[in-house]
């Protein structure tokens, strides 16, 4: 498996295109709001015509009411690679996301849920406030407790223990690939980045993105718990809502997205396994082909 990885802006789908059409490659998006049918401006979904006839696959599959799932993500990616690998051709996963990333290259459990276990921790929550579920949570799995903070995640922690009787910090990722892969990362300049994020969001709004999120809207996005906090639309949403003006939902974007970059460059940045290229070499694609062949 090839990844392309770095963060939002730097040219990452660009690249793997271009890699795919040198390697005989089909692309796996791994950009977990791309999933979405609809959300293309703001997420900057490749076109048809940007694929340059290279199949991507993992676009478009859900609709903005549903949520986004990493271990339903892990299954289908891994599913369309061995489809890629069979048939002889190289798979190449393209993304920002993180986590969905490491889902696919790493070895990477993900253990089961039960509504009615949440439910019940929820309600105790609510009853008793979250100190009594801290202290359980403490004595069942410190490293847990000494590192997750709200509610959720601390519920969540308690559920996966009662369910699997395993500390929900045994299931961490470690960095040790599922199966062959290489991963390839796009070196910024940062003050760069930050300009050419603040022009994108700006085109994107003249491109339409305020019209994108209405009839999003229209469809249901505000009940999307993943969908309505993208970037951008969440933003724009307060415009429809009359909380916010076209001018400070655009600077709003600007100033998220700019943090999210730095999340997802702190994030690779950790991961000491990745091949770093300059994500403005005019000799990029060659060289990254050639790192792969």
């Amino acid at each position: 498996m090839i990844a392309v990885v770095g963060p939002t802006g730097s040219g990452k789908s660009e690249l793997a295109v271009s890699l795919a059409l040198a390697l005989g490659g089909e692309v796996v998006n791994a950009d977990a709001l791309q999933f979405y049918r609809g959300m293309d401006i703001g997420t900057a979904k490749v076109t048809e015509a940007e694929r340059r006839g290279v199949p991507h696959h993992l676009l478009d599959i859900l609709d903005v009411t549903e949520e986004a799932s990493v271990s339903d993500f892990q299954q289908q990616a891994r599913a369309a690679i061995a489809d890629i690998h069979a048939r002889g051709k190289r798979a190449i996963v393209a993304g920002g996301s993180g986590l969905y990333v490491r889902a696919v290259l790493d070895v990477l459990e993900f253990p089961g849920t039960d509504p009615a276990v949440r439910r019940r921790l929820e309600a105790e929550a609510e009853a008793a406030g979250l100190a009594p579920l801290r202290a359980r949570l403490e004595r069942v799995d410190p490293v847990s407790a000494g590192r997750l903070g709200d509610a959720r995640r601390v519920i969540r922690a308690l559920e996966v223990f009662e369910l699997t009787g395993r500390p929900f910090s045994s299931f961490m990722p470690s960095r040790e690939y599922f199966g062959p892969a290489l991963q390839i990362g796009l070196e910024v300049d940062r003050e760069q980045l930050r300009e050419r994020l603040a022009a994108r969001v700006h085109t994107m709004v003249l491109r339409g993105l305020p019209a994108e999120v209405q009839r999003l809207d229209a469809a249901g996005l505000r009940s999307g718990r993943t969908a309505s906090r993208a970037l951008g639309y969440a933003q724009f949403l307060k415009v429809l809502a009359g909380e916010s003006d076209l001018e400070q939902a655009a600077e709003a974007t600007i100033v998220a997205t700019r943090q999210f970059a730095r999340r997802q460059l702190t994030w690779f940045r950790a991961d000491p396994r990745i091949h770093w290229f300059d994500w403005q070499d005019p000799e990029l694609a060659a060289k990254a082909a050639a790192l792969c062949r």
